[in-house]
Order: C-alpha cells, then sequence, then structure tokens
C-alpha cells in the first residue's frame, strides 16, 4: 500500500551518492564515485536528503545493534508495559530485559534503555546535521531554506522531547555543540534549561512553518504549536508532589485555545477512525508518524510494534503488550453511562482466563464504555475484520492474561507480512486533537472553569457515544477465521457488548473529582497508545497509582509479586552506562547519572 503523496517515514540514510562515472582529465579531482560526499550534501537537493535521515529516526528504525521496539516512537515497551494499561506479555522467557522494566527494576545497563538513549540522539544529530549542512548550501530559495531550518527545529525538539520524558536530566544538544565525527557519544553535559530550549525549538518552527503541508507526515505550525503546549503540559504539576504549576498551565492554555478556535481540526465521527491506517490523516490529526508496508519490503513498514501482535494467524508473532485485567476493568460504567472512578478494580470484567477453546463462554453483559472493544481484544468479540479473539490469540494466557493489544493493528487490507515481521502501515497518531481538548481540560481543572472542563470531557463522550463507532456483534463461523456479522431486526449492527456511556450531566464543583474524571478520560481514551506511564510521571502520582495497581495484579499475575515501584526514583529512568562511560572528555565522564540511581 503506498501513497506518494506523504513523506514515507524509511531507513532513509540522508547520504546523497555521486553516481556520475566519466573520464577526464580533473578526474582525480572528484569527489570519490558512489561514496558519502559531504560537497554533494551542501546542494537543494543533498540537505533535503539529510533532512529526511532525521525524519527517519521517527520509526526507531535504523541503528546498527539494536531492535526497532527498543526505540519506537510508540513507546510500548516504556510508556505501556511499565504502567497500569499492560503486561510485558508473551512468556516469561522472551526479552527478558522487558520483564525487568515491567517491574520497576530499571537498571542502568538494560539494553533497551541504552538503546532508546542511542536512538533518540541519534535523532537530534540528524537534525543538527541538517541545519549545519543548510548554512552552507548556495543553490536553495530563501523561503525553502526557512522551511527546512524549521522543520529540523521541530524534529530536534521532538527527539529531545522524548528524551526529557524518560530521563530527569539529560544535555540539550544545540547545532553549535554537535560534532558529527561523533554521533555515537553524547559529550555534553545535562542542561538544566532543557525544558525551555525545547518549547523554544518549537516556539521557532511554529513561527515559521505552514498552516497545512503539501506533503503528510511534515509538520505544520499547528503540530509545533501543539508540542509546544504539550512540554508545557510535562511541566504543569511537580512530579514529586503533583502540586500545579500555574505558570506552565496558563502558558499551555493559550496555546490550546489557539488550536481550538483555529477551526482547523474537529473529532472524527468514530473513535476507530483514529487507530485504522484507511483513515490515516483525517481531520483529527495533527501530526502522524507516517508508515506503508507491502508483502515484499520492510521498508518504511512499522515494525517497531512488530513484537506486539497476537500470536495467532496470520501474525503468528509475538504476543507481547498484553492489556491488563486493570485496564479492562476501568471501562465498566455505572447504570448512569459514567465511568466508575474509585471503585472500577473491585470486580473483574469476565474473561476467559483458564479456558480451552471448545469451552463455552459468554462476555461479560454489564454495562461497557464502547472503547474497550477498540482498545482491547476480548474473548468472543469480533478483533477487527479478521476473526473472533479466542485463546489462540495468546502465546501463553497463564503468563500474560487473556487480552490482545489492538489500536496499532490495521484492517486486513494493510497488514503485510514479511518473514517473522509483521508489517503494518498503520499510522501513530503521536498528536491528534482529542489530546488538545483533554489537555485543556486539565487546565480548565487547575487554572480555570471546571463546568468547561466537563464540556471539553463531555466532546470526548459524545463521540465514543456514537452508535455507528459500535464494534459489531459476531457469530462464530464453522471455521475458527470464519465469522457472520449480526443485525438488529431494522437492519442495523448490534453492538458486540451491552456498551452503555453517556455525559457528565450534573454541573463539577468539587475540583478533586473534577481532576478525577479528567484523568480517567485521559486513561479511556488514550489506552494502550504507549502515553500511561508518562501521564502518571507528570501528574506526580505515579508510586501511589501503579503500586495500588501491582497489589492486585500480583494476585493474578504470579510474576509481580513483590514488584514495587519506588517514588523519587522510578519516576525516571537511569541514564544508560554506556552513554556515560562514552561521554568521557579530557579524563573525565561530562554525562552524570541521576542522583536517585548512584
Amino acid at each position: 500500500m503506498k501513497n506518494n503523496n506523504f513523506l514515507k517515514v524509511s531507513l532513509v540514510t540522508g547520504i546523497v551518492f555521486s553516481l556520475a562515472v566519466a573520464c577526464s582529465d580533473n578526474f582525480l579531482t572528484r569527489d570519490p564515485q558512489a561514496q558519502y560526499s559531504p560537497t554533494a550534501l551542501k546542494t537543494a537537493k543533498g540537505v533535503e536528503g539529510v533532512l529526511l535521515g532525521a525524519y527517519a529516526m521517527l520509526d526507531g528504525q535504523g541503528l546498527d545493534g539494536q531492535a526497532p521496539w527498543e526505540n519506537d516512537i510508540q513507546n510500548w515497551v516504556f510508556g505501556g508495559l511499565t504502567s497500569d494499561d499492560a503486561y510485558k506479555g508473551t512468556d516469561a522467557g522472551d526479552q527478558p530485559e522487558e520483564s525487568f522494566l515491567e517491574k520497576w527494576d530499571f537498571q542502568a545497563t538494560n539494553g533497551h534503555i541504552k538503546n532508546k538513549w542511542r536512538g533518540l540522539f541519534k535523532g537530534v544529530a540528524r537534525a543538527n546535521d541538517a541545519i549545519n549542512t543548510l548554512k552552507e548550501v548556495k543553490d536553495i530559495s530563501a523561503e525553502r531554506k526557512a522551511q527546512v531550518l524549521a522543520e529540523a527545529k521541530f524534529l530536534r525538539a521532538l527527539f529531545h522531547f522524548e528524551a526529557k520524558k524518560m530521563w530527569k536530566n539529560i544535555p540539550y544538544i544545540d547545532d553549535a555543540t554537535f560534532n558529527l565525527n561523533d554521533l555515537e557519544s553524547t559529550k555534553v553535559p545535562v542542561d538544566p534549561t532543557a525544558w525551555a530550549k525545547i518549547e523554544k525549538d518549537f516556539a521557532d518552527a511554529a513561527s515559521v512553518l505552514p498552516d497545512k503541508q503539501a506533503q503528510v507526515g511534515r509538520p505544520t505550525k499547528w503540530a509545533a504549536k501543539a508540542f509546544q503546549a504539550k512540554a508545557m503540559m510535562y511541566q504543569g504539576f511537580d512530579v514529586a508532589t503533583g502540586a500545579a504549576n500555574t505558570a506552565k498551565l496558563t502558558a499551555a492554555k493559550a496555546l490550546l485555545e489557539e488550536i481550538v478556535n483555529s477551526g482547523k481540526f474537529k473529532l472524527v465521527e468514530s473513535f476507530r477512525d483514529n487507530h485504522d491506517a484507511s483513515t490515516r490523516n483525517n481531520q483529527e490529526s495533527i501530526f502522524e508518524i507516517q508508515y506503508a508496508s507491502s508483502s515484499a519490503s520492510g521498508d518504511a513498514a512499522n515494525a517497531g510494534v512488530g513484537l506486539a501482535h497476537p500470536y495467532a494467524s496470520p501474525w503468528g508473532c509475538c504476543g507481547f503488550y498484553q492489556p491488563s485485567q486493570n485496564l479492562v476493568n476501568a471501562f465498566k460504567t455505572d447504570a448512569n453511562g459514567l465511568p466508575l472512578l474509585d471503585t472500577f478494580n473491585d470486580s473483574d470484567v469476565k474473561n476467559d482466563q483458564g479456558l480451552k477453546l471448545e469451552d463455552p463462554f459468554t462476555p461479560y453483559v454489564g454495562n461497557l464504555d464502547p472503547r474497550l472493544d477498540h482498545t482491547v481484544g476480548r474473548r468472543g468479540i469480533l478483533f477487527i475484520d479478521y476473526k473472533i479473539h479466542n485463546v489462540d490469540f495468546i502465546r501463553d494466557q497463564t503468563y500474560a492474561g487473556p487480552y490482545s493489544p489492538k489500536k496499532h493493528i490495521p484492517s486486513k487490507a494493510f497488514t503485510g507480512i514479511n518473514g517473522w515481521g509483521n508489517l503494518t502501515s498503520n499510522n501513530y497518531r503521536i498528536m491528534r486533537y482529542s489530546m488538545i481538548l483533554l489537555w485543556l481540560a486539565e487546565c480548565e481543572v487547575e487554572i480555570g472553569s471546571l463546568d468547561k472542563a466537563r464540556t471539553l470531557v463531555n466532546q470526548i463522550r459524545t463521540r465514543a457515544a456514537n452508535p455507528a463507532g459500535f464494534v459489531q456483534k459476531a457469530i462464530q463461523g464453522s471455521t475458527r477465521d470464519a465469522y457472520t456479522l449480526v443485525f438488529d431486526s431494522k437492519g442495523n449492527p448490534e453492538p458486540a457488548a451491552n456498551y452503555v456511556i453517556k455525559n457528565y450531566t450534573a454541573p463539577w464543583t468539587d475540583k478533586t473529582v473534577a481532576r478525577k474524571a479528567v484523568r480517567f478520560e485521559t486513561r479511556l481514551e488514550f489506552g494502550m497508545e504507549g502515553h500511561r506511564f508518562f501521564d502518571l510521571q507528570r501528574w506526580g502520582i505515579s508510586a501511589d497509582v501503579l503500586n495500588k495497581y501491582n497489589d492486585v495484579e500480583a494476585t493474578k499475575r504470579v510474576y509481580k509479586k513483590g514488584a514495587r515501584f519506588v517514588k523519587g526514583k522510578n519516576e525516571f529512568f537511569p541514564i544508560p552506562q554506556e552513554a556515560i562511560d562514552r561521554s568521557e572528555k579530557d579524563g573525565r565522564a561530562t554525562l552524570v547519572q541521576d542522583a536517585a540511581y548512584n
């Protein structure tokens, strides 16, 4: 599946090759043919190639010695299985480094942590390389030069932003401190002003980028403003205490309102439209990581989530990133169609743990938020357009539970299988309008109007309640892959479960309850999208939430017994020891480990 009008995130090297071969008297003075040519890069065409090399790092691929999921932009490893959304999944012996991450045993020698650092700072290096190359390009228009600089600054800020979520203290490497000859090392000290520099790069980009790009996949000014606001939201609460930072929330609120008032974006009608390849780059999308797939090549495929596919055919690999029972329980609703903010985990949504394929099973009949079945694959419910979910989907149910991830998996028409891998062309909606609305609701709770926050949350819930977006009921056919869709007597699709979801009608008057409702809605809307660990981190509530979660989960998953999240430490990851070792300059390391890990 190819779309020629989008920026493919593929294994672009950013290196321009000189392919001309000629016989002449001056051939000895020419740059080596078919080799890296610094001179060739200092052209309009060359700098565009260098810029594409920076874009290529968004998909987490292209680095020797590491697997794509270790630096996947979707953060299912670091933002998902480390949270209450998901288990590592699969079985105990596969990718054991992730088992340590799931139990918050963060070590500076963990290869996944090391390679996340490598990937993000390689992205920073490529963005800086584009900026420095641009300075020496002569055959480029002033307008395009400004655009290339803005795109490179956007990417530099995005890579640094992703790093700042991971590590408490990071260096900020700009084009002046960047060293082209030392891409693998970070010989710049950590920078206490990193957040301010991230904001400035996004703001600089926003001042130049257009309202709309001719080629999707390149950022607009609205994407830059949205990420600038996101950077402020990540400073909006004290990680240690959870106290609100009024100044940052006020600044973020102004940007978020500007995006809303622009009228450029709106919620799509169906929640699923944010999670299928057939509806990529829609009216809700602000910035997406672009992918493509075919059965012949992995180029530009979304291989970073290759492991996080069900064990069943047609994928066959690998069963990682399985939703937790806690997440499934969060989608229960009361008689008024509202979330059970405090009691959702008191009892479990029915599952098929321990049952065989031939055993009879009737799915949970209680009230559910319809977003559950777009987020989680569960027994007896149609899994997108493939087959009805059953025990075949799970590699080791005893170890990792009965559920499968769903959001990142596109419909049949957009999935390719290449060797061991699952090559999906499903874009990652890293920034979409529903995020803007819920961040704005957070701001209203803390520094504005509680009832405006309620109105914003209700916009999200109204879309979720649209029956046209419900998963349809299906009846098992004569084979495991066969099913029949069910319609009611009027020919309307019959919902797969008892979906009951309604808006908050009573005015919000209690700030504590309003805050809890907004944060709960955020979990429901973005579950299994790699944000949960970092949301808990920025709200300053990680230890309380995750230890309470583990107390219950340890009764279901034996390997979770004894796991504890250490407040003041596990909110961030340790700087990789290899990065510290490689940062030696003039006989001493320039990077210093987070004190919590010393």
